[in-house]
């Protein structure tokens, strides 16, 4: 994975719901208000299944 990490294009710009991606093997989502707090990791698969979840 690499250490990149960058905004959500669906996070809004008024600093409400926003969270943070990192892509690679896994895929790694982060809220942007705890970024120290957690983290959830998804592989490749499960990612996919989530977007699909999420755009029904």
């Amino acid at each position: 994975m690499t250490d990149h990490w960058h905004k959500s294009s669906h996070s809004g710009g008024n600093g409400g719901n926003c969270v943070e991606i990192k892509e690679g093997v896994a895929t790694a989502v982060r809220d942007t208000r705890n970024r120290e707090l957690c983290r959830l990791e998804f592989s490749a698969g499960e990612w996919a299944i989530t977007l699909h979840a999420l755009t029904l």
